[in-house]
């Protein structure tokens, strides 16, 4: 474990990952390089700079909602992929064992 407190092996146990001891150096050296570079971070002056959640600005576009006319019900079973009783849709089987009704 470094001076900065931080465990591979005890953040992968609560992460349920199995790590071999081969890479636990590694591993080590590049969680403690991701948090010196967070705390780099933490030294950067932001004062008057407007927090973000986007990179980009973003902005809603409306439209006025009206009324049309929908699809037929011929027209929206027409695109399935098959039809039992002119009423209900059709499938594949997913499930083995699975009879058909």
């Amino acid at each position: 474990m470094a001076d900065n407190g931080i465990d591979v092996r005890y953040v992968a146990k609560l992460a349920r990952l199995e790590l071999a001891e081969e890479e636990i150096p590694h591993l080590q050296k590049d969680l403690e390089s991701i948090v010196g570079y967070i705390a780099e971070l933490k030294e950067v002056d932001v004062t008057g700079i407007e927090p973000t959640a986007h990179a980009a600005a973003l902005t809603n576009v409306w439209r006025e909602d009206r009324a049309k006319s929908s699809f037929t019900r011929e027209e929206m079973l027409a695109n399935a992929p098959g039809i039992i009783d002119e009423e209900l849709i059709k499938v594949p089987r997913v499930l083995p064992g699975e009879g058909s009704n």
